[in-house]
């Protein structure tokens, strides 16, 4: 029987259930994943925008930055709700029938609405947090000077707040094969 998709949250399907994580592997994830990319529409145009990213656990939102003009700032002032997909990939994985190739991966999915962060003293305090994610051993005013007010003018910090979440892993050695085929030999198995 089909599902009903129409009242269904964004999260509440999983087409492989085996393969959903975990609250905890889901924070995990987001907290050391590097790039993140944010769906955003306007009209029925849609984009989709690549960024780093921090995940502010406290306060359950994902906090991203762009320039203080331009498309995507104009796309989310017009339509607050987006989506963002985070993932890593690792081999490929061969099959002996074509349904079953596959590829390991992992990914989390985020559906919420974006807020512009206005106050500057909290986007200081998000922006140091973003840094700090991927070059955890710089200080601000050590290795390299502190935000100043033209450069924090000329930022739109956004958060995310989180409405809905869902994690996902499919990290298996091979890909199954049909039993009644030959197995792919060995040297077709990729490593990476």
């Amino acid at each position: 029987m089909p599902r009903n998709y129409d009242q269904a949250s964004p999260t509440q399907y999983q087409r492989i259930p085996s393969h959903t994580r975990d609250e905890a592997w889901t924070k995990e994830f987001l907290r050391r994943c590097e790039i993140g990319h944010i769906a955003h529409a306007r009209g029925d145009q849609p984009f989709v925008t690549p960024t780093n990213f921090w995940y502010d656990e406290a306060h359950q939102r994902i906090i991203f930055h762009s320039n203080i003009a331009g498309r995507t700032r104009d796309n989310l002032e017009h339509n607050p709700k987006v989506c963002m997909e985070a993932s890593e990939y690792g081999r490929f994985l061969p099959a002996n029938t074509a349904l079953e190739f596959g590829i390991q991966y992992r990914s989390v999915m985020v559906f919420g609405t974006v807020q512009i962060l206005e106050n500057d003293d909290e986007k200081r305090e998000v922006l140091y947090a973003l840094l700090k994610k991927y070059f955890p051993n710089l200080t601000p005013g050590k290795e390299y000077r502190p935000i100043i007010d033209q450069e924090l003018a000329r930022t739109t910090v956004y958060a995310i707040q989180i409405e809905s979440i869902s994690g996902k892993e499919n990290w298996d050695e091979l890909a199954e094969e049909l039993p009644d085929w030959p197995p792919l030999p060995k040297e077709f198995l990729q490593t990476r």
